[in-house]
């Protein structure tokens, strides 16, 4: 993905934005008005919404290498979610019996290690379908929501592999490193608080249930694991996201990654994974028309970016958190860091200045970093394996939240707070 074109930087009218708030509505409050009705023809409205943005900055803006630009984005984004989704779902994690709290607390905190080993979309991919069979007879909206917040967002944020933004500042010269080394304590911090939330709520649901089905489920637990060859597939593609030239490689071998492990593996290993490509294919037309009505929302806001007062590290990471909650965070991530290091004089584009940038302004990339990562567990639409987890869930017939009860009863009072105390212990008094 690269930054937006500084040789002839789009100027979209704030009006464009429309589609893009459109879109977003629609997402969150057609599924109340007529959910049947929505889930036929979601696919149309992104189109057509998506449509709009196209055409204006083709015919009336002719930018076409900003268009060209964004479908290299799409491409790659769709071809490493789409690939990773199909790998694995051709692992079967075969559970027997129900896990207690204290399981499910292990295996979140393991899960958001992992994420930063073959990322969030990965981790989220292997993991959502045991961990929705190992509370099989107790799971309820809580479980996936903070599976959602640990496993699929912030478990993620110390690798570049871990999520898409910290991969794009390792390419432009941040060292694979840099963001473990100063935010490992506060992952701890961040992952530490989630998962002991959670075990309180899944402590108050096991006691729920009639203590004869509590010791009958718990009693004879066992692990099973299927389709582990599928595991070299994993990793091809894991090395196809660092391999940039030429252009088209890195796609074209996690297409083949993709193809290898579907048609090798064994129909009884999908058929006990229940796999289809339902929530790919709602994955890719959302996001097709997310990441086209977008275009001019990042634009506008880059081309704004001198009047938002972003004049601390505490202000870059409410900023970008604030806006990573509903664009894509990666080039939002871009975006601020391109803002930052141009008050610099610095290129996001040199990886010398990067590095440079790195000495004194330190903790704006911290701030930028964290806001990207964090706030993508705050709706649905803040990261790619938010929507494919809630799909794989409501397919495994397990009640879910609207958009707005995931916003307003989880995310609001359990992140928002756990954020604060980030912005705290981090960028107080001008750090």
């Amino acid at each position: 993905m690269a930054i937006l074109a500084a040789s002839n930087p789009p100027h979209p009218p704030a009006l464009l934005i429309l589609p893009f708030v459109l879109l977003l509505a629609a997402i969150a409050v057609m599924p109340f008005i007529n959910k049947s009705w929505w889930e036929r023809h979601y696919w149309k409205a992104s189109v057509l919404l998506g449509s709009s943005s196209i055409v204006y900055y083709l015919v009336g803006l002719r930018q076409f290498e900003r268009v060209a630009q964004v479908a290299h984005e799409y491409v790659s984004f769709i071809a490493l979610v789409g690939s990773l989704f199909v790998v694995s779902g051709s692992i079967l994690i075969r559970v027997k019996g129900e896990a207690k709290p204290w399981v499910n607390c292990v295996f979140l905190a393991l899960g958001a290690i992992l994420a930063n080993v073959i990322g969030t979309t990965g981790a989220s991919m292997l993991l959502i379908r045991p961990w929705i069979r190992m509370n099989k007879y107790r799971i309820t909206a809580f479980h996936i929501v903070f599976f959602i917040f640990i496993v699929s967002n912030a478990g993620g944020c110390l690798t570049p592999i871990g999520d898409p933004p910290l991969f794009l500042g390792y390419l432009r010269g941040v060292p694979f490193w840099w963001v473990a080394k100063q935010a490992w304590m506060i992952w701890l911090v961040v992952i530490g608080l989630l998962v002991a939330i959670f075990g309180l709520l899944d402590r108050q649901n096991f006691l729920r249930a009639s203590r004869q089905v509590r010791e009958r489920e718990t009693a004879s637990e066992s692990w099973h694991f299927d389709g582990l060859r599928n595991l070299w597939f994993l990793g091809a593609v894991l090395l196809a996201v660092f391999l940039r030239h030429p252009p088209g490689l890195s796609e074209g071998l996690m297409l083949a990654a993709a193809v290898g492990a579907y048609r090798l593996t064994a129909q009884q290993i999908h058929d006990a994974n229940e796999f289809n490509f339902g929530p790919l294919r709602e994955v890719a037309w959302l996001f097709a028309g997310i990441f086209a009505t977008m275009m001019p929302a990042l634009d506008y806001l880059g081309e704004q970016a001198e009047q938002l007062g972003l004049d601390s590290a505490m202000s870059f990471y409410w900023l970008t958190g604030s806006l990573s909650s509903v664009l894509d965070n990666a080039p939002t991530y871009l975006t601020f860091l391109a803002l930052a290091m141009g008050r610099e004089h610095l290129s996001v584009n040199a990886p010398e200045d990067v590095r440079l940038f790195l000495s004194p302004r330190g903790n704006e990339l911290l701030a930028i970093s964290l806001g990207a990562v964090l706030f993508g567990a705050m709706t649905y639409i803040g990261n790619g394996p938010n929507f494919m987890v809630k799909a794989i869930a409501e397919q495994s017939k397990v009640r879910t939240p609207s958009f707005f009860d995931y916003l307003f009863r989880y995310a609001l009072p359990v992140l928002l707070p756990i954020f604060g105390l980030v912005a705290v212990l981090c960028f107080w008094r001008g750090r």
